[in-house]
């Protein structure tokens, strides 16, 4: 078993030699790049050792991708940093001119798709010859149907688009997270036949309270105590610290009371990103607390996207699911047109969304690491292959596919493309 630093170095070692490989010759979107030759290099060896099944080629690699507990690295390591550094770039007052467009999209939005994927993918594999029980077909629906924000926000990096309609895809993928996370827990106690309480409509009502107007109202707090502080002094060394810990230590509480810590990092991110600039920063500090997250952000990014690639190694797909992770495909992008259609004829005299960018909307519907991390935490059964199957292909198809053509549908069918917008947040 090798050391935890021999672990991050092996990692960040992979993501700059892969990172220099696709700025030199494949010319992909950073992060994109990164997942296409991890995945690249996790075939090339997965091929090799069945050419050569005796030699066991990446067995050494898979020990060490198995050390990686991919669930517990993305959901309580790097998930609450990246989100923060979202959080702080997004202009709040602009999120506010869009709060029910975001409100609508990430709640009603997320409520409809899972149904969809649910019945959908619970027919589809029943007709495939391969049953999965509606319950666990709706889990997979909760945790696919929430647009994945770290994936979201490294694709807006590369994509130019109208500013009202980035605020609006930044807060629907930083907030659909949390209605997301609760519907899952809420369908896989129903689906393994546990915390029966936990199911009725009055637990998943205080479930969802606690989960996130608890973590938004906890992160309101640490992140006002945060602005106060840095606003006492001027010291950026200081300051620079206060953000670390702030987020840290707000996720680390989140999870003891059981709030929802993704949430309560967005909600900080929100203040300190809006207020501090104004009356708590120096021009010097800014600096430094901008460089700070944009570092942290580029590096974990890299990391992600790498091990996402890299996880084919590990994850063993049954050839006959296979199919059926195709079919995901199709079944997601068809609820994610649902999920965006719905709300704009249901809410179309408020004039807050527009029928021209249905379709980028659809199409912008990336996930990533979390929905990977969510399906890798489904109970051991005779269905988690399946789901974790069909996860990785909508995951694989939505980051490559999706995120590297998003800028052409955008120049194509969004409303006002060739508008002006905000520069990208580091």
């Amino acid at each position: 078993m090798i050391s935890i630093f021999d672990l991050a170095a092996l990692l960040l070692t992979l993501s700059a030699l892969f990172g220099w490989l696709n700025h030199r010759f494949l010319r992909l979107p950073h992060t994109i790049g990164l997942l296409v030759m991890g995945l690249l290099a996790s075939l090339a060896l997965v091929g090799l050792d069945l050419a050569f099944p005796s030699q066991h080629l990446y067995e050494d690699l898979t020990q060490v991708l198995r050390q990686v507990d991919f669930t517990d690295v993305v959901m309580n390591g790097m998930l609450a940093f990246l989100l923060f550094a979202g959080a702080m770039s997004l202009d709040l007052r602009a999120l506010r001119n869009r709060a029910w467009a975001v409100a609508t999209l990430a709640l009603v939005g997320t409520l409809i798709s899972t149904a969809i994927v649910g019945g959908a993918f619970w027919f589809a594999a029943d007709a495939l010859g391969q049953p999965v029980p509606l319950a666990w077909a709706l889990v997979f629906g909760a945790l696919i149907s929430p647009t994945d924000p770290v994936a979201v926000l490294a694709t807006l990096k590369n994509v130019r688009v109208p500013e009202a309609l980035e605020v609006e895809m930044q807060g629907e993928a930083l907030f659909n997270d949390g209605i997301g996370i609760v519907l899952f827990t809420v369908l896989v106690a129903f689906a393994a036949g546990s915390a029966e309480e936990a199911t009725s409509a009055d637990g998943v009502a205080r479930l969802l309270l606690q989960e996130a107007g608890g973590g938004l109202v906890l992160g309101v707090v640490t992140g006002y105590v945060a602005y106060r502080a840095m606003r006492a002094i001027d010291d950026f060394p200081v300051e620079v610290l206060i953000t670390l810990a702030l987020v840290a230590g707000t996720y680390a509480l989140a999870q003891k009371l059981h709030f929802s810590g993704p949430l309560a990092v967005v909600a900080a991110g929100l203040l300190v990103g809006d207020r501090a600039p104004r009356d708590a920063m120096s021009d010097e500090t800014q600096g430094y607390v901008s460089s700070l997250w944009t570092l942290i952000d580029e590096v974990l990014n890299s990391v992600l996207f790498l091990l996402i690639g890299l996880e084919v190694l590990v994850l063993r797909f049954q050839a006959g699911g296979l199919v059926l992770a195709a079919c995901a495909v199709p079944i997601v992008l068809a609820a994610r047109l649902a999920a965006v259609s719905a709300p704009l004829l249901a809410f179309r005299w408020g004039g807050n969304l527009s029928a021209r960018n249905v379709p980028f909307l659809t199409w912008a519907g990336v996930r990533g690491g979390i929905s990977v991390a969510l399906a890798l935490s489904v109970p051991e059964g005779e269905h988690k292959p399946a789901l974790l199957a069909a996860t990785y292909a909508v995951v694989l198809f939505s980051i490559i596919v999706q995120g590297s053509t998003l800028g052409l549908v955008a120049r194509r069918m969004v409303d006002g493309a060739g508008g002006s917008r905000s520069s990208p947040a580091p």
